[in-house]
């Protein structure tokens, strides 16, 4: 399973950890998704979502 938003495609990005005397390592950033129970269509479903995403109210959750 891919880490990436299934509302707007956030994922993991890489980079360079850099370290005070200027040392540079590969390092990677991840999005923080979670797994939220919704309405898809009239049924219910799983997505896995930023939670930037669940905080600006695109979807609904489902209790």
């Amino acid at each position: 399973m891919a880490r990436v938003c299934d509302i707007c495609g956030k994922h993991t990005i890489t980079g360079n950890k850099v370290s005070h005397a200027k040392n540079h390592t590969r390092r990677t950033w991840r999005p923080n998704l979670v797994k939220v129970k919704t309405k898809i269509g009239g049924t219910t479903g799983t997505l896995k979502i930023c939670t930037r995403c669940l905080k600006s109210d695109f979807i609904t959750k489902k209790v």
